[in-house]
């Protein structure tokens, strides 16, 4: 049986055409070679498997050829390319600095670096991995390389540039070196391939060069052992199979059932891929990785940042145009959050699921946002904005500013009128109260809730406040102490068409309240058989000296009120409030 020798080696570049994904370095090296401007040291960095070694090996082959291409690569006839072939050369010096880095080394090293070479003009001197060598071996080898004799070149290979001491990236010319593009890989795999006389799916090579994360030589050992599980005929199922990646079609199904609200078909598609021995946070960050693409997609200019096969581009671009710009932006967030919290979580299995409902449901606020847009109605005020961003046409409605915008306005009483017609949404001001509303005025913006399923059942206010107090005493004051105290410091107050109007200090209890808007309400609305319940929060009428600060943008403006000389006590420093 013939030796089987990896293809990492068997199609290993001998020249600087045929390295793959790194033209600004190579280029480079061969304009030095034609003109003859050889540096004393070079310094190749960059991740493993992009060719840091192979092009050290390629460059000290061709510094010693006797007859240069016109192109500036090796002959590969004469007998000093013959001997480097060979592995017979003596002009070429390797050194692991993982293994030899000790002073002893290096002074062995140097002691060699004297003899002149026995053929050719150069010795070159290739140390891989030379941020391995000890503190007291760097030191050793400056004077060298600083000043090294005229036939002997240094070539130095790491991974970790930050770990080599400045005295010695000051004598070396430095080349980085990229991660190699999915389509460069794609095709080097496609050629080698085509070489083996092996039928492979490029959709399955786009899998593998994804995998490899910008190394070569990683897709190659890759290539190599699905060639060992698959034979001579590579598909995409073999791929994901061997490699247990996650297939695209579980993620365009799942995205399906968020389009349509199938909450059920959604939970079952997660429990398919656990049973499938898949891990929950990897399928999270794929899912968040797949509304990128998609929303990648919604664009012809930026479909090009899609490192995906043509046939997945297509996909991409035809899933992405039944989703809205707001939805995957929400959808994107959502993922996020459950990446940030999938390492704390106790239950993870629950927080996907419940991020797949949370998903699933806002599917349907959205198209109903879109809905009211179309209608000439306010959209949600959650969404308000990137629907104005991303639709043409303007809203015909007029819509209460926001709290930010009124914060910085010291403005009495700008009115905003709301308009009479009844709005699905019960986070906008109630739909039939017609009196102007203040800019001191705050509008909460949270999603809709549904209503048309308790009524409106009248109430009086001592009604109200046992059904106020009831809720606040559900609250754990433990676990939610801020919001404890800005739900009951102030009584709230019974106005007209069921608004109830709650005082409010600073924007910190704002957005307390915000975030627990939607919970107060339906406990309120459940309580008192009343859907047309709504809560309204509003700052009282004060001077900027009688409000308390909060931030610490205010509490600096507050010192510097009281001592001007805090201001000049923070410049002189250079210190920050």
């Amino acid at each position: 049986m013939n030796n089987f020798v990896v293809s990492a080696r068997k199609y290993r570049p001998a020249t600087f055409d045929t390295v793959v994904g790194q033209s600004h370095i190579t280029s480079t090296l061969k304009n030095a070679i034609k003109r003859k401007h050889l540096a004393q040291a070079f310094l190749f960095c960059g991740p493993r498997g992009v060719g840091k070694t192979t092009c050290a090996r390629i460059l000290a082959k061709t510094i010693n050829c006797f007859t240069h291409t016109e192109n500036a690569e090796a002959c590969d006839t004469c007998d000093s390319c013959i001997s480097f072939n060979s592995g017979q050369s003596l002009n070429v010096y390797e050194l692991d600095a993982a293994s030899n880095n000790s002073v002893d080394d290096i002074r062995n090293l140097i002691d060699q670096v004297r003899f002149a070479p026995q053929l050719g003009k150069h010795k070159v001197y290739i140390i891989d991995e030379v941020h391995m060598l000890s503190q007291g071996a760097f030191n050793a080898f400056l004077k060298t390389l600083e000043e090294p004799p005229a036939h002997a070149i240094f070539i130095l290979a790491t991974t970790e540039k930050h770990k080599i001491i400045s005295t010695i990236l000051s004598r070396c010319q430095t080349f980085d070196f990229n991660r190699i593009q999915v389509e460069d890989i794609t095709s080097h795999l496609l050629e080698i391939a085509k070489k083996e006389h092996i039928a492979a799916d490029e959709d399955a090579l786009h899998i593998i060069s994804q995998k490899a994360d910008g190394g070569l030589r990683d897709a190659l050992s890759m290539f190599d052992q699905i060639v060992s599980f698959a034979g001579n005929n590579i598909t995409y199922k073999a791929v994901i199979d061997n490699l247990n990646i996650l297939d695209y079609d579980y993620y365009f199904k799942i995205t399906e059932n968020i389009i349509s609200e199938n909450i059920s078909q959604s939970l079952l598609i997660f429990n398919e891929i656990l049973d499938n021995g898949f891990d929950g946070h990897n399928f999270i960050n794929g899912l968040g990785e797949h509304f990128r693409n998609l929303l990648v997609s919604k664009d012809t200019v930026t479909i090009q940042l899609l490192e995906v096969s043509n046939s997945i581009k297509e996909r991409y671009n035809e899933q992405s145009q039944k989703c809205s710009v707001v939805l995957l932006i929400n959808l994107l967030k959502l993922s996020n959050e459950a990446d940030y919290k999938f390492k704390t979580s106790k239950n993870k299995r629950l927080l996907v699921e419940l991020t797949l409902i949370q998903m699933s449901s806002f599917g349907l606020m959205v198209k109903e946002s879109v809905a009211e847009k179309k209608n000439d109605q306010p959209p949600l005020p959650i969404v308000k904005s990137l629907v104005k961003k991303y639709t043409e046409a303007e809203p015909k409605s007029e819509i209460v500013h926001e709290p930010a915008t009124i914060q910085q306005k010291n403005v009495s009483a700008v009115e905003v009128k709301v308009p009479a017609k009844k709005f699905q949404s019960s986070t906008s001001i109630s739909s039939s109260l017609n009196k102007t509303v203040t800019e001191n005025t705050i509008n909460n913006n949270l999603p809709e809730i549904k209503t048309g399923v308790n009524g409106t059942s009248p109430f009086s206010e001592s009604e109200l406040m046992q059904a106020w107090d009831e809720f606040a005493n559900s609250i754990n004051k433990n676990e939610m102490p801020n919001f404890y105290a800005s739900f009951t410091q102030h009584k709230p107050e019974l106005k007209e068409n069921y608004v109830v109007q709650l005082k409010i200090e600073n924007i910190v209890q704002q957005k307390e309240l915000n975030d627990e808007r939607y919970k107060i309400l339906s406990y309120l609305r459940n309580k008192l058989k009343n859907d047309s319940i709504d809560l309204v929060t509003y700052f009282p009428k004060m001077d900027d000296s009688q409000r308390k600060p909060y931030t610490n943008n205010e509490k600096y403006k507050r010192m510097q009120e009281i001592n001007p000389n805090i201001e000049k006590l923070r410049q002189t420093l250079d210190l920050d409030f």
